[in-house]
């Protein structure tokens, strides 16, 4: 293990509780997310895959920032940030639910946490969401109090996760179910404990509540689950694009609205609730979209890494859209890729050309997702 005392590039980036943590456990490199640092480099991404797959990695994910809505009108204020009706959702529940401006178009996807009747966080993908509802919230007459919690994520996934957490929590950790939260003790220290993550694994978030004693969790769940095949280890980009999971930024942005992606289940039009975006959203469902998300594979050798910028994707001469998350995968042997095309376009038995960084290669169209679509391993 080591240290290192002066790493950064200034104050103006947040550390996370885990920071000196992940380092004193191997991690030497990092990406800023949330304008924060968080691990990107363990030593080698597929064997990070293969810990992740087949036993248990400890991720510090403290970029999830949280927005905490409470107050009399906090139900009904994050009623009206999402195009998601959570007219039934439930106490210790989570949602996946996404926030769109006036015009419809993705402002972040975040998971959102009902810790009572007048309290939810707002767990947060890379955007400012703090300062839009804030900025709603000036502009409406919604009786809340809307501000970054002490809390702080740390992902726990894989197929060995929940062998680990009954080691951490007891046998009740048992009948946590899919998208569910509840709160334990540690050290006297308030956990908020969900069966959530972004991995496409079997997985659970811990939520600390004091700052102070990062280093000191991150010890100890490591000391736990070592013995059990536990790894320390950063979000997986193969596992994630196999799984279809967006990246903010990368797969979608304030451009794209939630039609383009494929999530209008997450879009209740039709409900009495009023959201932002709802006019907007009602007409582009009405005239429907221009572009669309889809899979490809990239029929050339594997990839040495994920893309750093976006490769233009072509039908003959032309330019047709654009490859936004790309990477080899291990398990799959192929080079996998989201995308996100001219609905004009789409022809499954078209071929297109990706212009990758190791040359230009032909792509064809497959299901999404890559891996597991039904989505077994998660809600096992």
């Amino acid at each position: 293990m080591k240290k290192l005392d002066d790493f950064g590039f200034g104050t103006q980036i947040r550390k996370s509780p885990f920071f000196d943590a992940t380092i004193e456990w191997g991690a030497t490199g990092f990406s800023v997310y949330n304008h924060m640092y968080i691990p990107r480099d363990f030593g080698d991404p597929e064997q990070n895959f293969w810990n992740l797959v087949n036993e248990a990695i400890l991720c510090d994910v403290s970029v999830e920032r949280q927005v905490e809505i409470s107050g009399p009108d906090a139900g009904r204020f994050v009623q009206f940030l999402t195009p998601r009706d959570l007219s039934q959702m439930k106490v210790g529940q989570c949602k996946y639910i996404l926030i769109t401006n006036q015009d419809g178009g993705l402002l972040n996807d975040p998971v959102l946490l009902k810790l009572a009747d007048d309290r939810f966080w707002i767990s947060l993908a890379d955007s400012d969401i703090l300062l839009w509802a804030q900025g709603v919230a000036v502009n409406t007459d919604y009786d809340v109090n809307i501000f970054e919690p002490d809390a702080s994520p740390l992902q726990l996934q894989g197929p060995k996760s929940r062998d680990i957490m009954v080691k951490l929590f007891g046998e009740s950790i048992l009948d946590l179910k899919y998208y569910w939260h509840r709160e334990y003790k540690w050290n006297g220290i308030s956990l908020i404990v969900s069966r959530t993550g972004w991995s496409s694994e079997l997985g659970y978030e811990i939520f600390l509540t004091d700052h102070t004693m990062g280093n000191e969790l991150w010890n100890h769940i490591m000391l736990i689950g070592e013995p059990l095949g536990l790894k320390p280890g950063h979000t997986s980009s193969i596992r994630r694009i196999e799984g279809a999971m967006l990246s903010y930024h990368a797969d979608a942005d304030i451009s794209t609205n939630p039609f383009e992606l494929g999530l209008d289940r997450l879009v209740n039009i039709d409900s009495s609730q009023d959201f932002i975006g709802k006019k907007a959203l009602v007409k582009i469902r009405t005239e429907g979209v221009d572009k669309t998300q889809v899979g490809l594979v990239i029929e050339c050798d594997p990839l040495g890494g994920p893309n750093t910028k976006f490769w233009p994707v072509k039908k003959g001469e032309q330019k047709v859209g654009k490859v936004t998350s790309a990477v080899y995968s291990p398990r799959l042997k192929k080079n996998i890729a989201l995308a996100m095309l001219s609905v004009k376009s789409l022809d499954k038995s078209t071929k297109f050309q990706v212009d990758t960084s190791q040359g230009s290669f032909p792509a064809h169209i497959v299901d999404l997702p890559f891996y597991d679509p039904n989505k077994r391993i998660t809600k096992s």
